[in-house]
């Protein structure tokens, strides 16, 4: 089963190499040919220049397959082809959306030409689920003059989306690192009030690198499933900051959200993630879970979220992304016996 991430665009070259099969989220994989598809194509779209999307949603998409999903990863590319996520303008093959089931979404400022915005609020309006990761609280930023700027993270009350797409949709939009930067890392904790909620089946402690985002989702329209503890270091036994963590803020919560297209989505936003997080069982069944969950699938006790090959995440940071690589390179690799 393959992946349909090449886009009209991208180079002849790029697009023979797709064809004849090189990226396959398959690759690998062992016991899952016997699984009977189920038919929901769920569509990653990575897009953020600092917390490595481009590489932990090749990866997701492998543990999905697995499931029976088809499964399409998007990426922004340069004019050569190659993965580059400061081009904030790029989505490869972005048709994929009109026959997505449920929308994984790792996007940072981007600002799409109008026809890619088009096939992704159509998406939107038939009432897709919506799963955000880390910056998908500001996904998009559009210059006030675009017909696009009530989607983007600063847009105006006049537009009728203050904070834009993020604060509408999502539940929160861009407002402060609550933790220190590269200081002070994230410790979860379960909001005891949702406990059972489905998302949490087999979802333990995490600990992650990345900081502690400030959140104020609405209460009246959002449920907090789990909160982020603020830790003074960025090692996992660090003590928590009493003095960032009275209240905790936010960190995973759920909402339905009714549509401009009159059709209501089931969204899942975390501000938790980095492509090291997926190294954590624990973080790769949330986004599983929520998935299935967005889809109204039962969510198991019991979900593997194994992967095979090798999955070697980068750190996070600006400009460390891969360079001069397509995108069938970032799909993890079999291991050299």
């Amino acid at each position: 089963m393959l992946f349909s991430i090449f886009s009209y665009s991208l180079p002849l070259l790029l697009v023979s190499k797709l064809f004849f099969g090189l990226v396959s989220a398959s690759e690998g994989r062992s016991g899952s040919e016997d699984l009977e598809a189920n038919k929901k194509h769920i569509v990653f779209l990575s897009g953020d220049e600092e917390y490595r999307s481009e590489e932990a949603l090749p990866l997701m998409a492998q543990i999905m397959e697995k499931h029976g999903f088809r499964c399409t990863v998007l990426f922004s590319v340069d004019k050569d082809g190659f993965v580059d996520p400061r081009v904030q303008s790029s989505l490869t093959n972005p048709e994929a959306m009109d026959s997505a089931d449920a929308l994984v979404l790792f996007l940072r400022f981007r600002c799409w030409d109008d026809r890619t915005m088009r096939m992704f609020e159509s998406a939107v309006h038939r009432g897709v689920p919506i799963i955000g990761i880390r910056t998908t609280t500001h996904p998009f930023r559009f210059p006030k003059n675009s017909s696009w700027f009530k989607y983007s993270f600063n847009a105006t009350l006049a537009t009728g989306w203050e904070k834009g797409f993020g604060r509408e949709v999502m539940g929160e939009s861009w407002i402060a690192h609550h933790g220190k930067h590269k200081k002070e890392g994230t410790r979860t904790f379960i909001e005891e009030s949702h406990r059972d909620h489905p998302i949490l089946n087999g979802v333990g402690t995490m600990f992650s690198k990345t900081d502690v985002y400030r959140a104020n989702p609405d209460p009246e329209k959002s449920a907090v499933l789990m909160r982020g503890g603020v830790t003074a270091s960025l090692e996992p036994s660090s003590e928590l900051v009493s003095a960032k963590n009275a209240p905790m803020q936010p960190l995973s919560w759920v909402r339905s959200y009714k549509n401009g297209g009159g059709t209501t989505n089931r969204v899942f936003t975390t501000t938790m993630g980095s492509s090291v997080d997926f190294e954590q069982a624990s973080f790769r069944r949330m986004i599983a879970n929520a998935i299935f969950w967005g889809l109204e699938m039962e969510v198991l006790e019991e979900l593997g979220v194994s992967y095979e090959g090798l999955y070697e995440p980068t750190d996070y940071g600006f400009s460390k992304f891969k360079k001069k690589k397509y995108p069938e390179e970032f799909f993890p690799k079999k291991k050299r016996l």
